[in-house]
């Protein structure tokens, strides 16, 4: 990020033992993941490199000069070789010869898949021109904020001039397509000595003869700016200077998660969001700004930007100097209401003829004065990346406006980009939201056998999950396995004694707090305990009551509370047992237990009608492996209960069952994925059983 303190110079990180034994490519690959690792260069999906490497032709075997270029929807910080299109160069200057002009160059990108070389699937992104004609081996085009905000300045080229000389040249905003890669080969061919060029309101472009020397002058202009802007701005307050306290860690935190799911509720109409939280130094110093305001309402400048953040924000009318909660949420329905209609009248403003239909009009973006910035998107990833490109806009806006005047983006300009046909397409072709993506889930017990295979399914189908329970230690364990398989993105971790009241209120607001509200709770923290009734303590009988009655109140009713604020209705499924319909011989405490489980469940699908909160039970019955509540003495009791040993329990079950199958967690995982899906969306109320057939639980 571009900042005005010393020691904020890039590292250059070249190592030529190493490069020395790479292929062209590779040292392409190298180059792009070195760039793409820090955001002060480019942000995630942002930027491009490519280089031009002489291969065989696998048709003729003769040497050909093949573009290899990041592909399309790719990032150059995590890109990996197949993530490079390839193309070859003498058909991609083949087609000058089929431009038509300006009016028609997004037609130009329908012939890119015939200049493909050696049939890679890769998709070429709309930026392949800009590098195939710039008459060097090696282009990198990256979006380093400090170079930005030279470009973003009202005086751009002058400022390119002052800081960089003749060595990096400067050319007006033109949309990414085949025309920019025109301009920038005869800037090329008119400016022979320069090593690369900004790019109005957008970014720079840099070359060189081999990757280490592309790599290192992008990293030396850069640089440069970045200490240009330090000396020039070390005295100017940022933003016109602080007028808005900032509020301390805690209390941020606190007006954050009365805020997110207020927010939440408000924008999920159409498709569930989820959200994130930034409270970071820039942020906060931008909320604080006396400007912040009008910059904001400049929008964005860079299209990589607005394409995630849209072209402006949400500010939200909070004053941190007198706050008043409840007065700030009772304005955000009409805010909202009135940020849809003016993204509705800019639309009609700006749309052409063959413009795609208006997409989603609520903000991604909300500023809140003091408190920091929330995003919301389609998953955390998305609302985590967007929240990034907006921390970049902040600085692009800082160091514009420190030394000139900040400029954003023309009007129709910035709708042509966010309304490209050409952008369509690209959104036209990504997967079908998976049927829970959006949704958010907070499991208890979420360590167990139970609920980590019910946090995976939910994973498979695009949940958020929050996993709660009391053994941070497997909980440390389950967060790390699940998040190295669905990202760590989706999965959080909070430790949680569902008996105690604060710390449940405290989980799901760490819940709020990472993903912004909840959908769905998993109800399914367990203990066990077996002894005749005469022989059982009161301590054993109330520790039972106290998890599996009490703690499903407990948590239950934050999550009441939680789905009612957001007003989008939510799923609860308990976990009870087989034990709460059948008796079972020495085991009354955790039997009638499970039984309040079952009766509490329907209770609250009574009151959560109306407010749309379905409420269902899973009982399941038997599920030794993975569950901890067999791992100890539980087994050897019910063993004993039984007459046989604790290795021959699990057989026995098995035997027992009507259909003579063994119940793992993943049936269990399957049954609560019913009942929190759309395919149960008319359900509440009801029981599931999962214990391969006992006539004694049938529900009656």
């Amino acid at each position: 990020m571009l900042e005005t303190r010393g020691g904020t110079r890039l590292a250059d990180l070249w190592d030529e033992t190493r490069a020395a034994t790479m292929s062209e490519p590779e040292r392409l690959l190298y180059r792009s993941n070195l760039l793409g690792s820090d955001k002060r260069i480019t942000n995630y999906g942002g930027g491009n490199t490519s280089a031009k490497v002489t291969q065989a032709d696998p048709f003729t075997g003769e040497p050909v000069e093949v573009l290899w270029v990041k592909g399309s929807g790719g990032d150059v910080g995590t890109i990996k070789l197949d993530g490079f299109a390839t193309l070859y160069m003498d058909k991609l200057h083949g087609l000058k010869k089929l431009y038509r002009g300006v009016d028609h160059e997004d037609e130009m990108v329908g012939y890119l898949p015939h200049c493909t070389f050696n049939l890679n699937p890769r998709a070429a992104s709309i930026d392949t021109p800009l590098h195939a004609y710039v008459p060097y081996r090696h282009v990198d085009h990256m979006h380093p904020d400090a170079v930005i905000a030279i470009a973003a300045a009202q005086n751009s080229k002058t400022l390119t001039e002052t800081i960089y000389g003749g060595e990096i040249g400067w050319l007006p905003w033109k949309r990414p397509g085949f025309e920019l890669g025109l301009w920038l080969e005869a800037f090329c061919r008119d400016n022979p000595d320069a090593k690369g060029v900004v790019l109005a309101g957008h970014g720079l472009f840099t070359w060189g003869d081999t990757a280490r020397e592309c790599y290192e002058t992008t990293i030396r202009i850069i640089n440069r700016a970045i200490a240009w802007f330090e000396e020039e701005a070390a005295d100017k307050p940022a933003f016109g200077g602080a007028v808005r306290p900032v509020l301390g860690p805690e209390e941020r935190r606190r007006v954050a998660e009365r805020l997110m799911p207020a927010i939440r509720g408000l924008i999920s109409d159409a498709q569930r969001k989820v959200g994130h939280f930034d409270d970071s130094e820039a942020v906060l110093e931008f909320t604080a700004g006396r400007d912040m305001e009008t910059l904001a309402a400049l929008g964005t400048s860079c299209p990589d930007h607005f394409l995630r953040t849209k072209r402006t924000p949400l500010v939200v009318d909070f004053d941190p100097a007198r706050p008043d909660l409840d007065r700030t949420l009772g304005s955000l329905p009409a805010a909202i209401a009135a940020y849809r209609e003016e993204h509705a009248a800019y639309y009609e403003r700006c749309k052409r003829p063959d413009s795609p239909p208006m997409r989603d009009p609520n903000a991604v973006v909300y500023l809140v004065p003091g408190v920091g910035m929330i995003t919301f998107a389609k998953d955390k990833a998305t609302a985590r990346v967007s929240a990034e490109f907006y921390v970049n806009a902040i600085n692009v806006m800082r160091g514009a406006s420190s030394v000139s005047s900040y400029v954003g983006l023309a009007e129709q300009e910035a709708f042509d980009i966010e309304y490209w046909v050409l952008e369509e397409a690209k959104l036209q072709r990504l997967p079908r939201p998976r049927p829970l993506a959006g949704k958010i889930a907070l499991i208890t017990g979420g360590a167990g056998g139970i609920g980590k295979a019910t946090a995976e399914r939910l994973l498979q189908d695009g949940a958020c999950v929050v996993l709660a329970d009391i053994d941070e230690k497997a909980l440390a364990l389950a967060e790390e396995e699940l998040a190295g398989r669905y990202t760590a993105d989706c999965v959080r971790r909070v430790r949680l004694d569902v008996t105690a009241e604060d710390e449940a209120a405290a989980a799901f607001a760490h819940a709020v707090r990472e993903y912004g509200g909840l959908d769905i709770l998993v109800s399914n923290a367990g203990i066990s305990s077996a002894a005749p009734v005469d022989e059982t303590d009161l301590s054993t009988w109330n520790r039972n009551m106290d998890i599996l009655s009490t703690g499903y109140f407990l948590v239950a009713r934050e999550a009441f509370r939680l789905m009612k604020r957001q007003g989008t209705g939510g799923e609860i499924v308990f976990v009870a047992s087989k034990n709460g319909l059948a008796a079972s011989p020495n085991a009354a405490a955790y039997c009638t237990a499970k039984a309040a489980e079952i009766h509490l469940a329907r209770c609250l699908a009574l009151e959560g009608a109306e407010f749309g909160i379905r409420v269902n039970t899973v009982n399941p019955d038997a599920v030794l492996r993975g569950s901890r509540i067999w791992s100890g003495a539980w087994r050897e009791q019910r063993a004993a209960a039984y007459n046989m040993r604790p290795d021959e329990l699990e057989e026995h079950y098995r035997k027992r069952s009507l259909l003579k199958l063994s119940v793992y967690p993943e049936d269990v995982a399957e049954a609560i994925y019913f009942f929190v899906s759309d395919m149960s969306a008319k359900s509440t109320g009801n029981i599931l059983n999962v214990d391969a057939g006992n006539a004694q639980s049938f529900t009656r």
